[in-house]
């Protein structure tokens, strides 16, 4: 590993890494791509209105998400992605509590397809959908406050 004097002016070092520089440059880099694409369109077209203003809007969208990673970067602590050399161990963490041999998911799938069904059908088994999607909501919401895994 590199000590702080051998590198580069600007370089990042792994002791003081920049936060979420690859998203704020990957954001900035599709302004960059996004804008020629969108005046080339807007020449070709003849400045066509409805894809020329999207593909600006997209421009503007990208601007923003990247003007606002640049400004977050400057706020928030280095995370272990941004450490380039890095364990792997360094980035895990808790990802979620799952209830084992759960039925609620299938319940809330089998809604869902009963919802979509009903538009395609009749209103009539939209609106059973919708009860059985309920039921199947509240049910997996509530699954840990009864039965074995209540907590």
């Amino acid at each position: 590993m590199a000590r702080e004097h051998d590198r580069a002016p600007g370089e990042q070092s792994a002791e003081h890494p920049k936060p979420l520089s690859v998203e704020k440059w990957l954001f900035i880099a599709g302004v960059g791509f996004f804008l020629p694409v969108s005046l080339l369109y807007g020449f070709w077209t003849g400045w066509e209105p409805i894809g020329t203003v999207a593909l600006f809007l997209l421009v503007g969208l990208y601007g923003l998400s990247g003007f606002y990673l640049a400004l977050l970067a400057r706020r928030v602590d280095p995370r272990p992605e941004d450490n380039p050399v890095s364990d792997v161990d360094e980035h895990a963490g808790e990802i979620g509590v799952y209830a084992p041999h759960s039925w609620w998911p299938l319940v809330l799938g089998v809604a869902a397809a009963v919802t979509f069904a009903g538009v395609a059908i009749g209103w009539w088994i939209f609106g059973i959908g919708v009860v059985i999607g309920v039921i199947g909501l509240v049910g997996h919401t509530y699954e840990f406050s009864r039965g074995q895994h209540a907590h």
